[in-house]
C-alpha cells in the first residue's frame, strides 16, 4: 500500500481518529483506523488506488472487507469480547466511492444468541451511504 497523505492523516488524528497495525488480510486492505464514539466503535479506511476496480471507483471487495472486519470486530466487543466467524454478509452497493474518501464502517448487534452473533452496518463517506449490509457470525468456542 502507498501511504496516505499526510495532510489526510493528520486531520484523522485531530478529530480522535487512531491509526491501527493490523496482521493478515486487515493489514492489506488497511491502513484500519478507529474511533471510539457514543455509541460504539467507528472503523475506517481512506480509500487509495490499490482499492479501486478497473472503473476507478472503490472496488465491492474493499467496501465489503471492511464492513466485515467491523461488523466481527464490534459483536467480538458485544458478546463479551470471544471471537467469532463470519458464516453470511449480505450487503447493498448503494453509491460509489473514489480515491481519497474516507470510508467509515458502523454497526450493530441485533441479536445473539448462545452461538450466534446477528449484526447490521453501514460503510459511510461523510455520513453519504455507500454500501449496507448485516451478517450472522458464529460465536467460537459458544456454549451449547
Amino acid at each position: 500500500m502507498t501511504a496516505p497523505a499526510a495532510d489526510k492523516v493528520e486531520e484523522l488524528r485531530a478529530l480522535g481518529w487512531k491509526q491501527r497495525e493490523l496482521l493478515g488480510f486487515a493489514e492489506r486492505f488497511g491502513p484500519l483506523w478507529t474511533l471510539k464514539e457514543e455509541r460504539g466503535w467507528a472503523y475506517g479506511v481512506l480509500a487509495e488506488d490499490e482499492h479501486l476496480n478497473p472503473d476507478g471507483a472503490v472496488h465491492g471487495g474493499a467496501l465489503t472487507s471492511l464492513l466485515d472486519h467491523a461488523l466481527s470486530a464490534i459483536a467480538w466487543e458485544l458478546i463479551g469480547r470471544r471471537p467469532c466467524v463470519t458464516v453470511q454478509l449480505d450487503a447493498q452497493f448503494l453509491n460509489a466511492a473514489a480515491t481519497g474518501d474516507f470510508l467509515v464502517a458502523r454497526g450493530q448487534l441485533i441479536q445473539a444468541t448462545g452461538s450466534l452473533a446477528f449484526m447490521r452496518g453501514t460503510v459511510s463517506v461523510h455520513d453519504k451511504p455507500i454500501l449496507n449490509g448485516s451478517a450472522v457470525m458464529k460465536v467460537l468456542g459458544a456454549r451449547k
